[in-house]
């Protein structure tokens, strides 16, 4: 099995919840992206989610010659220069840890919307909002504490959490579950038998972080590759 099929499979089985998560976005005037699991108002518009909510938002929202809002928001992903300046540890951490590009982008959105002095409120930083004992794990020397000065440092900040997310991923197998660990703590996890915890907050933030990695994953394919059909084998 190809990788691109074994992530995609990855994500379905994620994804497989009886409610559909949705992902809305907007970029304002000054090219900040905006996302959010909900349409908070009518700036945002949908990026992904069920054909029927698609159909309706396009009903509401679209004009004869107009192109999907969501779409501009995924180009905002890739074009953004925030989001290019990080580019390049982004394919560094890709290749050293093992994370996919697509992913590391999606948290970061979600974490910090590309902020790279983002301080938390519990003392989160940088692009993907890393805690001091976290990056003290998994930073460039183990044990050793990093200065908050390092931890908003974009290369530092984005090679650490890559390798955090890695040994997540590793460590429980799923993706969802590692994500759900990062937002939660991974003894939250264990205690639920290593899948996601039943916490509102946590569940909204993981499937937000999954649905803009499968649009991302979606936009970055050649048009001939942007569909999957399962067949299931009849008993």
């Amino acid at each position: 099995m190809s990788r691109s099929l074994w992530i995609m499979g990855a994500l379905l089985m994620a994804l497989a919840t009886p409610a559909r998560a949705e992902l809305w976005g907007y970029i304002d005037g000054q090219g900040m992206a905006h996302l959010a699991g909900h349409q908070v108002d009518s700036r945002y518009s949908l990026v992904l989610g069920s054909a029927q909510t698609q159909r309706e938002a396009a009903a509401q929202t679209q004009v004869p010659g107009k192109s999907d809002g969501g779409q501009g928001l995924l180009t905002w992903l890739e074009f953004a220069p925030e989001v290019k300046a990080v580019q390049p540890y982004l394919r560094e951490a890709a290749a050293r840890h093992g994370v996919d590009m697509e992913l590391l982008k999606a948290v970061i959105a979600v974490e910090s919307g590309y902020k790279h002095d983002a301080e938390s409120k519990r003392g989160a930083l940088g692009l993907m909002q890393l805690m001091p004992d976290a990056a003290r794990r998994y930073g460039p020397v183990p044990r050793l504490s990093l200065s908050k000065n390092q931890l908003l440092d974009p290369r530092t900040n984005v090679l650490t959490g890559a390798k955090m997310l890695a040994d997540l991923i590793k460590r429980f197998g799923r993706i969802d579950a590692a994500l759900a660990a990062w937002n939660a703590g991974e003894g939250a996890v264990r205690r639920h038998s290593g899948r996601m915890p039943p916490f509102a907050e946590t569940q909204a933030h993981v499937h937000l972080v999954l649905e803009l990695y499968w649009a991302l994953l979606q936009h970055s394919m050649p048009a001939q590759a942007q569909h999957l059909k399962i067949h299931k084998n009849e008993p």
